[in-house]
């Protein structure tokens, strides 16, 4: 196993469905999936089951619902993970057929991988089907615009050429981050910063631990143009502004003090938890 693969997912199976589709479709088997569960019901349990015979090693890591935590059941995966680097995606976004192996081609020592993802609108999303994932055609922008898909430069993040992709990456003016849809970086490095601050919870939760890694001098590179992923688009009931108001306050601390660590995280004290 060179990779583990963590995918966060919370009661939403159909679109869970159309990612682990993707994984199964992947050039290469040698990598395990984890999907970190916020506390869904049986039907997330059911459609990963479905799976065990089509993905060399998956496993569901769940913990009981307790309202959006995130932070903590991808702390519970990590410390799952049975190999040296890690690749984070979410349960809404269906990766390409080379999406591990750009996160394996491009890694590097002391550095996390950014990329992004392809919004696609709710009735493209609901369109997709196994089939279509098999063949690719969700990432082909022909059969995307004959579904629907309106002209943007965005779809740009389509185009499979290594030149205009390279071209596109330092192009951009989108700052490489840790973006949980899609991001990755060696298991040790994230150990090292303790993980994902579980007082956070949706608002930018994500760019925090990309945040601290910088900190310790871990720093990112810009793939955002080369690992595809496409996005299903759903409601957010879960987002208020007070998290978000209360992330970014952490996120000022986090910068202002150049923290490496939070003790809020994968290891803590009895005075933390």
């Amino acid at each position: 196993m060179q990779a583990s693969v963590i995918i966060s997912t919370y009661n939403s199976p159909l679109w869970l469905k159309k990612v682990l589709e993707g994984y199964a479709h992947q050039n290469r088997k040698d990598f395990e999936v984890l999907v970190a569960d916020d506390g869904s019901d049986n039907r997330t349990k059911e459609v990963i089951e479905s799976f065990q015979d089509r993905l060399t090693q998956i496993k569901h890591i769940w913990h009981p619902d307790q309202g959006f935590q995130k932070c903590k059941i991808l702390n519970k995966a990590i410390k799952h993970a049975e190999t040296e680097y890690l690749i984070f995606s979410d349960g809404d976004c269906i990766p390409r057929s080379d999406f591990v192996t750009t996160h394996l081609k491009y890694r590097k020592k002391r550095r996390f991988l950014s990329g992004g993802y392809f919004k696609l609108p709710m009735e493209l999303s609901q369109a997709i089907d196994a089939r279509d994932i098999e063949n690719q055609k969700c990432f082909n922008l022909s059969w995307l615009r004959d579904h629907g898909l309106g002209t943007s430069f965005k779809n740009f993040k389509l185009v499979s050429n290594q030149r205009i992709t390279n071209f596109l990456n330092k192009l951009t003016p989108t700052n490489p981050t840790w973006n949980g849809h899609n991001a990755s970086g060696w298991k040790k490095d994230i150990l090292a910063v303790n993980g994902f601050d579980e007082r956070m919870r949706y608002g930018g939760e994500d760019r925090e631990l990309g945040e601290r890694l910088i900190n310790k001098q871990v720093y990112p590179i810009q793939i955002r143009y080369k690992a595809i992923c496409v996005h299903l688009d759903h409601k957010r009931d879960y987002v208020t502004e007070e998290d978000w108001e209360k992330n970014n306050q952490i996120r000022r601390q986090t910068l202002r003090n150049r923290a490496c660590w939070t003790p809020f995280g994968i290891f803590q004290s009895a005075m933390a938890r």
